[in-house]
C-alpha cells in the first residue's frame, strides 16, 4: 500500500492562515498569535495587518518588527491512544486528554484527525499544522478493528461495498453534533471475523475520516459500535507500540512524507 497518496480532488494547501503560520514558526500559541494580530503587532511585507488572512509563507512576516524565520524541519509522532482520553487541549468537564499523557514538549503538536473518547489506537501528531491538514484531507487508507452489537446483514455489506448517503446519520454521533447527514464512501475493504454472543468482530479499511464516521455508519443500521481501534494510517501501524506510548517517525517514514509534501506542493 502506498502511504502518502494524492490529496482529495479540489483541496489545495498552498496557503495557511496567518495565526497558524505564527504558532508553527514561533513560540507563540495560536491564541497568542490572534492577540498579536488584533493588536497590530504583525506586519506582512512592511504593512501592518489586523485581520486573519492567509499567507503562503514566502512573505516577510514580522512580529514587533522582528522577522519570523520559517522552520525548515518538522516532527511527527505516533501515539497509541487508550480509551478514556480526549483528543483535545483541555476539557471543561475535567476529563483526561492525550496531552496529559504525552510529554510537555508535545503540548503544541496538533493531531492528524481524531479518535473519540471511547476509541483507541493509532493517532498521529505533528508540530506543522499545514501538514496535519494535508494528511487529514488526503485519501490515505485508515484501518480499524471493530466489535459491533448485532449482525452484519447483506444490506450492510452492500452499503460497505457501494457507499450511500444518509439524510439522518445522528445515531452513533455526539449528542451535541451539528452534522446531521453524511455521505459514506465505499469501504476500501472489510473482513468479518464472525459473530458470537450477539456481537460481530470485523476489520474495515476506509479512505476518509469524517466525524465519528464508523459509529454513524453502523448506527444507521441500528448497530452499536462497542469497540473501535485504529491500527494503521497508510503504511504507519502500531506494531509493538504499547498503549499510552509514543514514538517519532522513522527516517524512511519521514522520507515518504517529504515525497507526499513535494508531490502535493504543501508548504509548511
Amino acid at each position: 500500500r502506498k502511504f502518502f497518496a494524492k490529496l482529495n480532488k479540489g483541496n489545495t494547501m498552498e496557503k495557511i492562515r496567518l495565526n497558524k503560520f505564527i504558532s508553527h514558526n514561533t513560540n507563540y500559541s495560536r491564541r497568542e498569535a490572534d492577540e498579536l494580530i488584533k493588536n497590530g503587532k504583525v506586519s506582512i511585507n512592511g504593512r501592518v495587518v489586523s485581520d486573519f488572512i492567509e499567507v503562503s509563507g514566502d512573505e516577510k512576516i514580522k512580529i514587533h518588527g522582528r522577522l519570523i524565520k520559517k522552520k525548515t524541519e518538522f516532527s511527527v509522532i505516533v501515539y497509541n491512544k487508550p480509551k478514556g482520553e480526549l483528543v483535545s487541549k483541555k476539557d471543561d468537564r475535567g476529563r483526561k486528554t492525550i496531552y496529559d499523557s504525552l510529554p510537555k514538549g508535545f503540548s503544541k503538536f496538533v493531531s492528524i484527525g481524531r479518535l473519540d473518547y471511547a476509541s483507541e489506537g493509532l493517532l498521529l501528531l505533528t508540530d506543522a499544522p499545514a501538514i496535519a491538514t494535508a494528511l487529514m484531507q488526503s485519501n490515505i487508507e485508515r484501518e480499524y478493528y471493530l466489535k459491533v452489537k448485532g449482525e452484519i446483514t447483506d444490506e450492510i455489506k452492500t452499503a460497505m461495498k457501494d457507499g450511500f448517503f444518509a439524510k439522518d446519520a445522528t445515531k452513533g454521533a455526539h449528542p451535541k453534533t451539528e452534522i446531521k447527514s453524511m455521505n459514506f464512501a465505499p469501504f476500501v475493504a472489510f473482513d468479518i471475523f464472525g459473530s458470537s454472543g450477539g456481537y460481530t468482530k470485523l476489520r474495515v479499511l476506509i479512505k476518509e475520516g469524517q466525524n465519528r464516521e464508523l459509529r454513524r455508519f453502523f448506527g444507521y443500521f441500528d448497530l452499536e459500535v462497542m469497540d473501535l481501534k485504529r491500527v494503521s494510517f497508510g503504511i504507519i501501524d502500531l506494531g509493538m507500540l504499547k498503549e499510552s506510548k509514543w514514538r517519532y517517525f522513522t527516517n524512511s517514514e519521514y522520507e515518504e512524507l517529504r515525497g507526499f509534501l513535494k508531490e502535493n506542493n504543501i508548504k509548511y
